[in-house]
């Protein structure tokens, strides 16, 4: 009887979530499929849950694939079902572009819920190359024109400006040995050079006093943000000698792929770069224990990530 009891659970909660399930709907589209080189469309994600459910969109930082590109991610809107008042439509959109000819797939996408996880069809997109015409050969529209101009007319033309300078250097030159005679020559001292502060100390002096800031406490969640990603660009140039303050999330992965980086710190970089362009873009507004993980993860990536032979002073955030 025991086990029966059991079952009949297992078998009545699989049977709830089977059901919660059925309920969402996601679907990718596209506004067109085929589109000249260059040129811009929009995919639009959508996903279709009761009303007091809740899902989450996929990441997307910067690139679809490695052939196409995310050129601006727009709002998310909420949308009645007039056929069905208990359920709503989520969507958002991006505008993508891609310059490389040919037949390019855009992937399959994961919403995630509490429900489980759903995936959208992936869709195709033909980038079309710009026809040229081969049987005309490349010409000038027209034969440039041959002008004689000689030094001695640049000089004529100019014969003001040269004056007036050739006045003030003489000037100063009078005022320099005017001086070098009046003045006894008095050894020069040198200040000694200043220490080289190590990156990682001045990228942890800049966190712990970001943090103090607290700047997220007071809903300024994408300045918070875009301060705590320049910090961590600023360091990764001078630690991996790249140009990161340049470079979009995807770009810095690709040049630290090859470095020697664990993977774990990889990983911590990744979700505080991510979570800041959704912040940035999307006007993602993350929970609490988002943004103080956000800045534990980035003190935790330059500690331990630092040049050898430094030590790291033992400070906590505050």
């Amino acid at each position: 009887m025991k086990y029966f009891k059991i079952s009949l659970v297992v078998a009545l909660t699989s049977f709830y979530l089977t059901g919660s399930a059925q309920e969402i709907k996601v679907e990718a589209k596209l506004d067109k499929s085929s589109m000249m080189m260059g040129d811009q469309t929009v995919l639009r994600l959508s996903a279709t849950l009761p009303l007091k459910g809740t899902i989450d969109f996929p990441v997307i930082a910067d690139t679809l694939s490695a052939k196409v590109q995310i050129v601006k991610m727009g709002k998310t809107d909420t949308l009645a079902d007039k056929t069905n008042p208990a359920v709503h439509t989520v969507t958002r959109q991006y505008t993508i572009t891609s310059f490389d000819p040919g037949l390019q797939m855009i992937p399959s996408l994961t919403f995630r819920s509490g429900a489980g996880s759903f995936h959208t069809t992936a869709l195709p997109l033909q980038v079309n190359a710009v026809k040229v015409d081969t049987t005309k050969g490349v010409y000038d529209i027209k034969e440039p024109l041959a002008v004689k101009y000689s030094w001695l007319d640049w000089i004529r033309d100019h014969a003001f400006v040269i004056g007036v300078n050739v006045l003030i250097t003489l000037a100063v030159i009078a005022l320099i040995l005017y001086f070098i005679k009046k003045r006894k020559v008095k050894p020069i001292l040198q200040a000694p050079p200043k220490p080289r502060v190590p990156a990682h100390q001045l990228a942890l002096e800049k966190l712990y006093a970001l943090n103090t800031q607290k700047l997220w406490q007071q809903d300024e969640m994408k300045r918070y943000y875009s301060e705590l990603t320049d910090i961590l660009r600023e360091y990764l140039e001078k630690r991996y000698q790249i140009h990161a303050m340049e470079q979009t999330s995807e770009e810095i992965f690709k040049s630290l792929k090859h470095r020697d980086i664990a993977e774990p710190e990889k990983n911590k970089l990744k979700q505080v770069l991510v979570l800041s362009d959704l912040v940035k873009f999307a006007k993602e507004k993350p929970l609490s224990t988002d943004n103080e993980q956000s800045m534990e993860y980035a003190i935790s990536f330059v500690k331990n990530t630092q040049e050898t032979g430094f030590i790291t002073e033992n400070k906590d955030a505050q």
